[in-house]
């Protein structure tokens, strides 16, 4: 797995893996991971998907800020105080260095919006969704593990694409409640968004085999490009 650093975005850079044909990527595929981990944490799922969508690359870029609540790893925003507004407000931040990420690996690769995947879990779900609805063109696909919405109150304000989403959570998740999933299904109902769910009976905060079966099907719905030619 080449897991080298990639020139792409202006403040983040992770691991990356090459696409499995060898040749230029048709689809992007862009794993954004929890808090207190790093990209190295989320690029463990591309060797699971990347023999069934040779095409794609994946890129696994660490979040922008140290974590404030532990010594190692990366976050995308401060949890330390929870209250909706203050977390939106750290999502805000973000979204520019983001954004500006993902616009210079697709520019850099000649791919488009309908050429990129956003995976998320936890902290990186919630960023996931933040971004992609917010984004002038929608991408192709957002799937998100074990995280939430947030800016629900604001977002038939502030959306601006509607990618079909998928949402998995574990029914034991004891750090991002597994009603999330639901409330999160409602308010991106509510603004127009497709979007379909995978409760996991018995999982806690993780990714199982039947979550990460879903998203390669969510993938390949998606993505078709990014299968064998």
């Amino acid at each position: 797995m080449d897991t080298t650093r990639p020139s792409s975005g202006r403040l983040l850079s992770g691991p990356r893996l090459a696409p499995a044909s060898g040749r230029a990527p048709k689809a992007l595929i862009v794993l954004l991971h929890g808090v207190g981990a790093d990209g190295q944490d989320l690029i463990g799922l591309a060797p699971h998907w990347a023999r069934h969508l040779p095409e794609a690359e994946f890129l696994s870029p660490d979040g922008p800020e140290p974590c404030d609540m532990a010594p190692y790893g990366r976050q995308w925003f401060s949890l330390q105080d929870r209250t909706p507004s203050v977390m939106e407000a750290g999502l805000q931040a973000t979204l520019p260095v983001l954004n500006g990420f993902l616009d210079q690996a697709l520019a850099e690769r000649g791919l488009t919006d309908s050429d990129l995947a956003l995976v998320g879990f936890s902290q990186g779900t919630m960023t996931s969704l933040y971004t992609a609805l917010r984004r002038p063109r929608p991408c192709a696909a957002v799937i998100g593990y074990s995280g939430a919405l947030l800016g629900a109150p604001t977002l038939a304000r502030d959306i601006r694409s509607r990618p079909p989403v998928l949402l998995v959570h574990g029914e034991d998740d004891p750090v991002v409640p597994f009603g999330a999933m639901a409330v999160a299904s409602q308010a991106l109902q509510a603004a127009g968004v497709d979007v379909e769910t995978l409760a996991r009976p018995g999982l806690g905060h993780g990714i199982d085999p039947e979550g990460l079966a879903a998203g390669l099907a969510m993938l390949h719905r998606h993505l078709p490009q990014a299968g064998a030619a």
